[in-house]
């Protein structure tokens, strides 16, 4: 088993009693002590009305983290971009890139990010067809040498060579990310089933480009450390109780956790939840590290981002650090066997 880079997916959890600016200030912190733990990426996803996330404005809060820290990737795990005209977000992404060179990465996912309601107060075109595609391709034009012909441009933007990510949790967005030769994030962290088969459509179909050899496949997976099972098993109830919510149409701040897990079981089986949170790895460092051992064995990726939607901050930075631990044990492990 090679040794691979591990990655932070952050959606800036707003905990209850809390606010979206303690949200955001845990986010540079959690930032910080990554890059010093030696993650390769930290990105935020773009999420609308939903109380319990703070990373709405997703380019707003990459530039805090990029400006509070000093050598770790900073990018979008997504922006939506049926939300948002290809021009504004090259615009944006190229004034990230001006600000903070060879450290922004630029994820973009097909869905809203939103329910319908919030997408029609976001200007999206509800009845249109699926443009995402061409999205993709306008997107890629903009971050290109511009052209001395009168075409738009985007300033700055033009001549940046900005990485765009193409994320899905289906098998379009491993169709497409082969198709266009770009890099492909999938969030098995929320959506497993097509897991397998969005990889092998990936990696069969995949066609050279100028930006990428040959494939390049991140996949997200919660995980949550902690000194003991038991412990790692109660801070993981978070989570459990937040799908939940949102399974059944009541979304908001991330609950604390519960000291007897066993009480959720029924509720999270009825919901669903333990089909959609099958690939969460959760537990003491052993445990962890035995269950990434298997998840990288079966899907063999180049990169793996980790989210831990954890209510106590304290506690979630010893997940990601107790996390890196692993990591370097991995990398260990890869090393000894290849000798």
């Amino acid at each position: 088993m090679a040794s691979i880079p591990f990655s932070i997916l952050d959606l800036a959890p707003v905990p209850m009693g809390s606010t979206a600016a303690q949200a955001l200030r845990n986010t540079l912190d959690l930032a910080q002590h990554a890059e010093c733990w030696g993650y390769h990426r930290y990105w935020l996803a773009e999420h609308h009305n939903m109380t319990g996330v703070a990373s709405a404005a997703t380019a707003v809060a990459i530039g805090y983290v990029a400006g509070g820290t000093q050598t770790i990737r900073v990018g979008s795990g997504g922006i939506m971009l049926p939300n948002h005209s290809p021009l504004v977000i090259a615009e944006q992404f190229g004034t990230l890139a001006s600000l903070y060179p060879n450290r922004i990465d630029l994820g973009v996912g097909r869905a809203p990010g939103s329910d319908q309601l919030t997408a029609r107060a976001l200007r999206r075109n509800l009845t249109g067809p699926d443009t995402f595609p061409q999205d993709v391709v306008e997107l890629q034009r903009y971050f290109q040498p511009a052209a001395d012909d009168g075409a738009i441009r985007a300033v700055p933007g033009a001549g940046l060579n900005v990485p765009v990510w193409i994320l899905g949790s289906s098998l379009f967005g491993a169709q497409l990310a082969a198709l266009l030769g770009l890099p492909f994030a999938f969030a098995s962290h929320f959506a497993p089933n097509a897991l397998m088969q969005a990889i092998d459509i990936y990696r069969s179909q995949f066609k050279p480009s100028e930006n990428l050899a040959k494939p390049y496949l991140m996949l997200a997976i919660n995980v949550v450390a902690a000194h003991t099972d038991v412990e790692a098993q109660r801070l993981f109830t978070s989570v459990q109780q937040q799908f939940i919510n949102l399974r059944t149409g009541t979304p908001g701040l991330l609950p604390p956790p519960i000291d007897h897990p066993e009480l959720l079981s029924y509720a999270a089986e009825q919901a669903g939840i333990n089909q959609a949170l099958r690939y969460a790895v959760v537990g003491s460092p052993e445990t962890v590290q035995q269950g990434l051992e298997r998840f990288i064995a079966q899907t063999q990726p180049d990169e793996l981002i980790t989210t831990a939607q954890i209510y106590d901050h304290t506690a979630r930075l010893r997940s990601f650090e107790l996390t890196a631990h692993v990591r370097d044990a991995l990398a260990q492990q890869a090393t000894v066997q290849l000798v």
